[in-house]
């Protein structure tokens, strides 16, 4: 089994060092062995490991519910239902998102029409609509 250094890592994976020690202190991936001299020694599942984290964020995921996926990926008594049920969660909040991303644009394309241009930002109907408590 081939061992690489903290740096070669994180170019094997794309991240900065920091990055790689933010994840070993939020506890997402293990503290590795260490040589003699104290320098880490990152085996390949780290590769591994950190291209699932890389893959879980793009999908939306928190830190703390990779964490968590990451548990239940070696917990031996987890079923795929449950894995299952965690994705449904975080499509539903995926979609409560865009729902409420949707209303404020739509806000934000009608308080843009309804200015007309020219005029001074102190008779700006977007800027007075902010203003008011009927918005």
């Amino acid at each position: 089994m081939d061992f690489m250094s903290r740096s070669q890592l994180a170019q094997a994976v794309g991240v900065n060092i920091e990055t790689l020690r933010y994840y070993e202190r939020r506890g997402l991936i293990p503290e590795p062995k260490r040589r003699a001299s104290g320098y880490r020694l990152y085996s390949p599942d780290y590769v591994k490991r950190i291209h699932f984290i890389q893959k879980a964020k793009t999908l939306g995921f928190t830190l703390e519910e990779i964490k968590a996926l990451l548990q239940l990926r070696v917990a031996g008594d987890t079923t795929c239902d449950q894995v299952r049920e965690k994705a449904e969660r975080k499509t539903a909040e995926i979609e409560r998102k865009i729902s409420e991303l949707q209303k404020m644009q739509s806000a934000l394309k009608n308080l843009a029409s309804s200015c007309r241009g020219g005029g001074p930002s102190g008779d700006c109907p977007f800027l007075d609509a902010l203003e008011s408590e009927n918005f």
